[in-house]
């Protein structure tokens, strides 16, 4: 596994693009904290979003990964890049050539995908205990640590968004059409997606339940919006006559189905390679 994951570490590092891509992503991440500075003054009404609660454990990991997850594009940048790269600097060929097997070529990116995600459910992790130890009301041990299975689905998430750009990295060979790609697919995902809600199956959670297997959806359904849990959302909805009752906890199921598209994923980029004349 080392041997592997030193390979693709030593291509990255000499690739100056990967390098600002994921320190841009990085630096993305490190700017939530810049959240806190937010302020309002509008007449004699001041807002303070640090104030509001969404430093407070534990929701801090719920709110931070959720705005993190929207960074990951960045990281997919570097994903389908080096697959591109493969094909037009012929790297790929070369491995095999010396030695490397297709299986351990495609372990080695997928070694690299998990490091990735690893890697940025730390960073978080540090990140978030940080912002919550300085604006947090409640520092009591068991509720710093509790909530910490939105890392856990976070860490999933980015491997299973990562292990897609993957595969359409080996299928396209070329980056700009693999993003494309991707975008196409989120895209035909919400035309299906609402078309069923809103048409076919209108009034029912028909398409909820379909949709829920559909690699992007199942992404997006893993962690849900956190601000309704605000006290403040809440109390303007009560004020207007709504209840907000919604389930935010992380299920196993959820975890299951992004974990099946990633094996998915990861044997078809294994099959189009074996089966693909280099």
């Amino acid at each position: 596994m080392l041997r592997l994951l030193n390979i693709e570490l030593h291509k990255l590092k000499n690739s100056r693009a990967s390098k600002i891509l994921i320190f841009s992503y990085f630096a993305l991440l490190t700017s939530i904290a810049l959240i806190a500075s937010i302020k309002f003054d509008i007449g004699p009404i001041q807002f303070h979003l640090a104030e509001q609660g969404i430093f407070n454990f534990p929701y801090i990991w719920h709110f931070n990964t959720f705005v993190a997850s929207f960074l990951k594009f960045f990281l997919l940048l570097v994903i389908v890049s080096m697959m591109s790269n493969e094909y037009s600097n012929k790297t790929l060929k070369q491995n095999l050539i010396d030695g490397l097997s297709k299986k351990e070529f495609v372990l080695s990116k997928f070694y690299t995908v998990i490091l990735f995600a690893l890697v940025s459910t730390i960073f978080v992790f540090i990140v978030s205990l940080i912002l919550g130890l300085i604006y947090s009301d409640y520092n009591e041990l068991s509720i710093i640590f509790s909530g910490l299975e939105f890392l856990l689905a976070f860490f999933v998430n980015l491997i299973g968004f990562f292990s897609m750009g993957l595969f359409l990295g080996v299928l396209i060979k070329r980056s700009a059409f693999a993003v494309g790609a991707m975008c196409i697919w989120f895209i035909i995902e919400n035309i299906g997606y609402n078309l069923l809600k809103w048409n076919i199956f209108k009034g029912t959670d028909i398409a909820d339940y379909i949709f829920q297997f559909a690699p992007l959806r199942a992404m997006w359904n893993l962690i849900d919006e956190p601000f309704s849990r605000l006290g403040a959302v809440k109390t303007l909805a009560s004020q207007v006559g709504e209840e907000l009752n919604l389930d935010y906890a992380i299920h196993w199921y959820e975890l299951a189905i992004i974990l099946g598209w990633t094996f998915i994923f990861i044997y078809l980029s294994y099959f189009i390679l074996r089966k693909r004349d280099l």
